[in-house]
C-alpha cells in the first residue's frame, strides 16, 4: 500500500509540475540544480551571457540555503523566526525578482524541494513578504500576491510528507 501511495503522490507532483508555464518549469529545474548541487548549471542552462550572469547571481543568493536548512524554527521563539524569515525572504525575493515564477504554487513547489517538507508552514508568509517588496515590479507584485489562495494562506496544518518528484533537465525537451 505504501508503494501505491508514493506512486500516486509522485504522479500528482508530476501533474502539478506539468501545469506550470514552460519558463517556470525551466527555472525550477535550474534552481534545483543550483540549490541542491546536482549539476553545473553554467554548462547545462546558460544560453547566453545574460543567463550566465543570472546563474552566477543565483549561486550567490542560494548560499543562504545551506544555513537555512538548519535554522528552521523548531518552536514559537520569535528570535528564531526573525532570523529565518529575514534570510528566507532575501532568497525568495531573489527568485521572485527573476520574474520566472508567477505563482505561489510554483514558489511552493520549488522551496519544498530546496528545503524539505518542514518549510511548508513558513512559505505563505515568506512568499507574501518577498512578493510585497518594492524591488518587485508593481504588476508582478499584483500577480504574485493574487496567486496565493485563501486556503494556502490560512491552512490549519501542513503535510510532513517529503516531496518525491524532483524534475530534472531532459536534453530533448530543453533543446525544443
Amino acid at each position: 500500500m505504501a508503494i501505491t501511495g508514493n506512486a500516486t503522490m509522485s504522479i500528482n507532483e508530476m501533474r502539478e509540475f506539468a501545469g506550470f508555464e514552460p519558463a517556470e518549469q525551466r527555472y525550477i529545474k535550474r534552481a534545483l540544480d543550483i540549490g541542491l548541487g546536482r549539476r553545473d548549471a553554467f554548462k547545462l542552462w546558460a544560453r547566453d551571457e545574460g543567463e550566465n550572469a543570472a546563474i552566477r547571481s543565483q549561486y550567490v543568493a542560494y548560499q543562504e540555503l545551506k544555513t537555512l536548512r538548519y535554522e528552521m524554527p523548531r518552536d514559537d521563539s520569535l528570535d528564531e523566526v526573525a532570523g529565518f524569515v529575514g534570510k528566507m525572504t532575501r532568497v525568495a525575493a531573489f527568485d521572485l525578482g527573476q520574474e520566472r515564477l508567477s505563482s505561489f504554487s510554483a514558489f511552493r513547489f520549488l522551496y519544498e524541494r530546496l528545503l524539505g517538507a518542514e518549510v511548508r508552514p513558513w512559505l505563505p508568509s515568506i512568499f507574501c513578504s518577498a512578493a510585497a517588496l518594492p524591488q518587485i515590479r508593481p504588476h508582478q507584485r499584483k500577480v504574485l500576491l493574487q496567486s496565493l489562495s485563501e486556503a494556502a494562506a490560512t491552512a490549519p496544518g501542513w503535510s510532513t510528507r517529503e516531496p518525491n518528484f524532483y524534475p530534472e533537465y531532459v536534453e530533448e525537451a530543453e533543446a525544443a
